[in-house]
């Protein structure tokens, strides 16, 4: 076992793995080192990815009417979530989308849709998108989460000019059947597997606070780096009331920077993204945060509100950090948009704007 979390750090430094009782430790560590922890993390994610924030913004094309039934989540069967529903955006109103993310300083686009998985005429149309985007947006990339996908989509997806494809693992094998029924583990694993077989850069993180325990999360952190994950979100609960999973509030600010401490030290060189949820749990410790993480989405969710897309860029800032892709152009990103008000830091507040409505994006 290791003396402290600096030498810790100087062991991933060095090209060591980290191991079940080193994750335990971590995720033990008392309050009074959790500003060492931070540190020793921040030593691996400077090696890495310096001083630079990657810029994600998320465009919903499609949102609800989700045959699956995962608890977690304010689109699935059976929500009774106040959430947008509409079935997908047109090209041009997609792309109106992605351009103001882009505007903001996003060097990646994701575009999502609801349900199990894409027919094959959904990854035409989102190809046609995707064509359509490169052409105006050379430069930024594209990751597509459309779910599970079947043979063939994936290389379709490739050949359009996406970058990379989303399929969050979300929780560990063994706690996989307590959130959902309407498919499998092992479904999710393949899809990223597919992904990666066309050439996609593989995307797939987490959901924290649902009630797993400290080895189902360690679990889920080791198949991430076992599936050789490119970014990874870590999503923190949003308990969207309509769903099985309202009022279960089980992290604290801290807790949520030692399992970000935990992926950083299981996976150093990985982009590590703080995801959905990320101001109700981190809260006033978003900016300690980003000396371990390195990425982030601007502005909202796909059916909740984020803090004002502003206060992002204003936080990365007065860290001390620089948006990916500016720090080479020598500019900052645009600042003349007023993303509204901050989220509630108590609870998920419904998205009322952007994708789907008539109403200005948070961006």
């Amino acid at each position: 076992m290791f003396n402290n979390f600096s030498d810790l750090a100087a062991k991933q430094l060095n090209g060591g793995t980290l191991t079940r009782g080193e994750a335990l430790a971590i995720l033990h560590s008392p309050d009074d080192e959790l500003l060492d922890l931070v540190a020793a993390a921040a030593r691996l994610r400077r090696r890495h990815f310096g001083n630079t924030v990657k810029v994600n913004y998320l465009v919903n094309l499609k949102s609800g009417l989700c045959p699956e039934d995962c608890t977690y989540c304010s689109q699935r069967l059976g929500s009774a979530a106040q959430i947008l529903k509409y079935t997908w955006l047109k090209p041009e109103e997609a792309a109106e989308q992605a351009a103001t993310g882009i505007r903001a300083g996003a060097s990646r686009v994701c575009l999502v849709a609801s349900g199990k998985g894409p027919t094959d005429r959904d990854v035409d149309r989102v190809a046609s998108m995707v064509e359509g985007l490169k052409d105006e947006h050379p430069q930024v990339e594209v990751c597509a989460c459309l779910g599970i996908l079947k043979d063939g989509q994936a290389d379709r997806l490739k050949s359009a000019g996406v970058d990379a494809y989303n399929h969050n693992l979300n929780t560990s094998e063994s706690n996989y059947a307590d959130i959902c029924t309407t498919h499998e583990y092992a479904d999710r694993v393949r899809t990223v597997e597919h992904a990666k077989g066309a050439g996609l850069s593989p995307c797939s993180g987490l959901i924290v606070g649902m009630g797993e325990t400290d080895d189902e999360l360690i679990d889920a952190v080791f198949a991430l780096r076992d599936l050789d994950a490119d970014s990874i979100p870590v999503n923190f609960l949003m308990p969207f009331d309509g769903t099985p999973l309202e009022g279960t509030w089980l992290l604290t600010p801290a807790h949520c920077l030692r399992i970000l401490a935990l992926v950083r030290f299981a996976c150093p060189d990985k982009e590590l993204r703080m995801a959905g949820g990320r101001e109700m749990h981190l809260r006033s410790l978003q900016p300690l945060a980003l000396q371990v993480a390195n990425s982030l989405f601007l502005g909202d969710y796909l059916t909740s509100e984020g803090q004002a897309a502003k206060a992002d860029l204003d936080m990365i800032a007065d860290n001390g950090f620089v948006v990916l892709g500016a720090e080479a152009a020598g500019t900052p990103v645009e600042d003349k948009y007023d993303g509204g008000p901050a989220a509630s830091a108590s609870e998920p507040t419904i998205r009322r704007r952007g994708a789907g409505t008539q109403l200005a994006p948070n961006a």
